[in-house]
């Protein structure tokens, strides 16, 4: 059970809500394409998506890994927004990713969860699974540093 004061984790916008929200403050991530997306937002996590196209692939046919990186960090990212609401300058402080196998063309998914998410830091993990049986790619965790509360509002 992930918990945040004592209570469950509940998010505070749809999958729906998220991605108009990417779309409004982080416009340069897709261009004027699809490929990242917020597919599902659950308590305490999310899954995210990287249609992997031609310009995701690096020789050989693989998923290059800026593309897996970023797949984990955009997670990172939907969690928190998901989690704690329309906050643009919520930060990536860390992302320590590890590559295990190949990544094909294709959907690409990343199961997010949360760690821990207190009032200025949420800790996160991604675990990266593509193809037709949902093989782990890469894992990641990381850090996202959240925005102070502004005064009177307890988060």
């Amino acid at each position: 059970m992930n918990v945040r004061a004592g209570r469950e984790l509940q998010p505070v916008l749809s999958v729906e809500e998220v991605n108009a929200y990417l779309a409004e403050v982080y416009p340069q991530l897709n261009d004027d394409r699809s490929d990242y997306c917020a597919v599902a937002v659950r308590p305490g996590g999310c899954t995210v998506r990287l249609e992997a196209g031609e310009r995701h692939l690096r020789p050989g046919n693989t998923v290059s890994g800026p593309s897996l990186f970023t797949l984990a960090d955009i997670g990172g990212y939907v969690c928190a927004l998901s989690h704690v609401g329309r906050e643009a300058l919520a930060v990536t402080t860390n992302l320590n990713i590890n590559f295990m196998r190949k990544a094909q063309a294709g959907r690409v998914d990343g199961a997010c969860r949360i760690l821990k998410l207190g009032r200025s830091l949420m800790v996160f993990d991604v675990a990266i699974t593509a193809g037709p049986d949902e093989v782990l790619v890469a894992h990641a965790t990381g850090t996202y540093s959240l925005p102070p509360a502004p005064a009177g509002v307890v988060k």
